[in-house]
């Protein structure tokens, strides 16, 4: 028979080096946690801070490339900051973008660059938008509500002065409808301001992507801008024929640019159609004097005979298909058949400009 094995009594202290309520094995798994717990705060706030400095990265890059619009006080923005391509501002429009704002608030931003070391305080220079800041102005002006105290801007980084100039003309050909007068005048004082080393290539930077023969006309009207910019009230005024038959004149006539801008500044214009009268005036004043001299010029170069034939041949008292040919000035030819009425002009003085003053006298006869 086996024989039985007797069991020792049970521990009471095998499991007192547990917490009371727990497992050994629970203590364990808690102690496992808490080792692990720092490691798990240190990785999220390393994700955190990877997370803050890829959205800080992304807001710097958007803000360095202009994609960022913030508000900025209208008292921190230097209007001035460049040559200004608008020269005047018509009333009804600048009412009815008042008007707009006031209803519906500013819908587009403005440019803007940072400026730094300025003793007026002004933190900020302006590119374009010079209509929004002057109709926000006067809001404020009027109204004293802080939500038009702040403007709307996107901050660029220009490249170089000449990038910033181009800015401003590209933005403003975009939204009005500039005249050349304003066009060849930012020219000229892009050039002044020795933003372009010469007036060729001013005209080519700020108007790059405008037509060739668009080009050439703003590059007639920088000789006006540069004879009478100093004495006109109205430039904007000057049509486009206007002002390339001035300029035509003044390339002809030296001394015409000067009794011009005499005559403007002896005559009371409160009018831009009291300027433009004195203009037509002054030109169609010239073209009769030309007039007057290729007359007595054409006269005098005439052979003896000339006249005579000239005079008989308009009172049709030549035989038909006979042909009146003299030289009325250098380079210039005048030929006149009776019955088939027809006069006509050659040589080397016939060109565009001639034809032009031909037109304008023509009108006047």
């Amino acid at each position: 028979m086996a024989k039985r094995k007797r069991l020792s009594p049970a521990q009471s202290g095998y499991l007192s080096g547990a917490p009371e309520g727990k497992s050994a094995l629970s203590g364990a798994l808690v102690t496992a946690v808490q080792a692990k717990a720092p490691i798990a705060q240190v990785a999220s706030e390393a994700s955190s801070q990877a997370a803050l400095q890829e959205l800080s990265e992304v807001l710097r890059s958007a803000r360095a490339r202009g994609l960022m619009i913030e508000e900025i006080a209208l008292e921190d923005i230097d209007e001035t900051h460049l040559v200004r391509d608008r020269i005047t501002q018509d009333e009804d429009d600048m009412e009815a973008l008042v008007s707009s704002i006031r209803s519906r608030g500013q819908q587009t931003p403005i440019e803007v660059v940072p400026l730094s070391g300025r003793l007026d305080g002004k933190s900020w220079g302006l590119i374009s938008g010079w209509r929004r800041l002057s109709a926000l102005r006067r809001l404020y002006a009027e109204t004293s509500e802080p939500e038009f105290a702040r403007i709307k801007a996107l901050v660029i980084r220009p490249e170089s002065a000449q990038a910033a100039y181009i800015a401003m003309v590209e933005e403003n050909e975009i939204r009005v409808n500039l005249s050349h007068y304003e066009r060849a005048r930012i020219a000229v004082r892009a050039l002044k301001e020795g933003v372009f080393a010469t007036q060729k290539k001013a005209l080519q930077g700020l108007f790059a992507n405008a037509p060739r023969a668009k080009r050439s006309k703003i590059g007639s009207f920088v000789t006006l801008v540069e004879a009478l910019d100093s004495v006109l009230y109205f430039p904007t005024a000057i049509s486009e024929k206007l002002g390339l038959a001035l300029v035509r004149q003044i390339s002809d006539d030296p001394g015409f640019a000067r009794r011009l801008k005499t005559l403007l500044q002896q005559s009371a214009r409160s009018l831009p159609a009291e300027e433009l009268a004195v203009l037509n005036a002054a030109l169609e004043a010239e073209q009769m004097s030309l007039s007057e001299t290729l007359e007595t010029s054409a006269e005098a170069a005439a052979p003896p005979a000339a006249a005579p034939r000239l005079r008989q041949a308009a009172g049709s008292e030549m035989a038909r298909g006979e042909r009146v040919s003299m030289q009325v000035a250098a380079g210039l030819r005048l030929g006149f058949t009776p019955d088939a009425q027809r006069i006509e002009l050659s040589g080397t003085a016939v060109d565009a400009a001639l034809l032009e003053d031909l037109k304008l006298w023509l009108k006047q006869r």
